[in-house]
């Protein structure tokens, strides 16, 4: 069960989906059954399916799932989220179908590092910032307008933010199982205050992230 927890990569799975309810919030009137399908499409596809591949591509959470397994979880993760999106085909448009399969796309794409462009900071900033906030909004608004694209620009520096604080942070949990860093006198880090310098503020944009998304959709109630 810890290795099923672990998978879901819980604090960055919110973070995600905060931007599709930050691109919801900002639709003139919200369609709350769209929102919670959005929300669900993009919690398998990426909060399993994507997070799945991940950990089977290189053990970067080092669960001891065995690799059919992550697998299993990625193929019903992406299925999920491609059902949810017929489900919504038939309810807002057939776009929504177009939608889904870019964002599987991309997701997949992006976490087995094929293509090499999309594997970059920026690659991981537009489809894991821009692209949820850009279909939260289409979803309420079947249309893209130039708030939601500075929205999602914001969701893009936010993201790659992200990237510049987890990228030392995940090479320090896989590559030194023991540190110690030393500035000069009495000055002495180890491992623990070392990540810290970056996982706190990790959680902390996680937090506010979350609290916009949340006071936009107050704003609708």
């Amino acid at each position: 069960m810890r290795d099923l927890l672990a998978i879901l990569h819980l604090p960055y799975t919110a973070w995600h989906l905060s931007y599709v309810a930050i691109g919801s919030g900002l639709a003139p009137e919200i369609e709350w059954a769209h929102l919670a399908g959005t929300l669900a499409a993009f919690f398998l596809g990426l909060g399993v399916a994507a997070h799945a591949l991940d950990e089977w591509n290189g053990r970067p959470l080092g669960t001891q799932l065995p690799a059919p397994v992550l697998i299993a979880l990625a193929v019903a993760g992406f299925g999920g989220a491609l059902l949810v999106a017929g489900l919504g085909a038939l309810v807002i448009s057939g776009w929504v179908l177009a939608w889904a399969v870019v964002g599987v796309a991309l997701a997949a794409a992006y976490t087995i590092g094929w293509p090499q462009l999309l594997h970059t900071d920026l690659g991981f900033a537009v489809a894991w910032g821009a692209f949820p906030v850009l279909v939260g909004f289409w979803s309420q608004t079947e249309s893209v307008d130039g708030v939601a694209v500075l929205a999602a620009t914001g969701a893009v520096s936010l993201s790659l933010a992200q990237r510049k604080l987890s990228t030392p942070a995940r090479f320090v949990r896989r590559a030194a199982p023991s540190a110690n860093v030393e500035f000069g006198g009495d000055q002495h880090w180890g491992r623990e205050r070392l990540l810290s310098t970056w996982e706190v503020p990790l959680l902390l944009l996680t937090g506010t992230s979350v609290l916009f998304a949340a006071s936009l959709l107050l704003r609708h109630v």
